[in-house]
């Protein structure tokens, strides 16, 4: 067992990126850390409640072949299973699944918690902690650092923020900062980045009004 701060891994982020990451990463024998805003928000499906189908099925099966926790969250939440494209050839079909996104989100949390050496906490990442000089590339990581104040150390830290680092939302002509509607953004942390020599786009969707 680890002390309450240092780790062999710390996973930034509880999406689906987070949760395969950490999940994988525990499943080796390292004590893991998954930091993330809210224990609730494990999992939680932003938008689109399909798992599969014919745009990334070949995904689902891969990260299920590599005993992921996606596959085994869609059995327990999934209410509705359908193969697609079948009136075309085999080479095109594509199976697909559509889950209850509460009911996939607390499964995800289920099957992170059943993994005895991962470890979760609700917390904010601001900066991440290094050593070294980045322009004489000797730079490495050690941690992270959170919005109430801990410091957890780590040899490897995994960054999956998805949309929440340094997110900003557009609403007609308004915008304003946001992971996803409702939720805050992360800041700090690509600051870190650029200062450590990495350089940050910015990717953007975009989401009709429903009826």
């Amino acid at each position: 067992m680890p002390d309450d701060f240092h780790y062999d891994v710390i996973v930034v982020g509880g999406g689906h990126s987070g949760s395969e990451a950490a999940a994988a990463a525990a499943r080796t024998g390292a004590e893991t850390l998954l930091v993330t805003l809210k224990l609730d928000a494990i999992g939680k499906m932003s938008c689109n409640p399909a798992i599969g189908g014919i745009g990334k099925g070949h995904l689902a099966r891969e990260i299920d072949a590599l005993g992921g926790v996606m596959g085994k969250a869609t059995d327990r939440a999934g209410i509705q299973f359908r193969m697609l494209n079948r009136s075309k050839g085999p080479a095109v079909w594509g199976p697909r699944a559509q889950t209850g996104r509460r009911a996939y989100a607390r499964a995800v949390r289920q099957e992170l918690e059943a993994i005895d050496n991962l470890h979760m906490r609700a917390d904010k990442v601001t900066n991440l902690l290094t050593s070294g000089d980045p322009e004489e590339g000797t730079a490495e990581i050690e941690g992270v650092r959170t919005q109430l104040g801990h410091d957890y150390f780590a040899p490897s830290v995994v960054l999956t923020t998805g949309t929440f680092a340094n997110g900003v939302i557009h609403v007609g002509e308004q915008n304003f900062g946001g992971g996803r509607m409702g939720e805050r953004a992360t800041r700090g942390i690509t600051g870190d980045l650029h200062e450590l020599g990495f350089e940050s786009g910015r990717l953007k969707t975009g989401t009709p009004p429903r009826i």
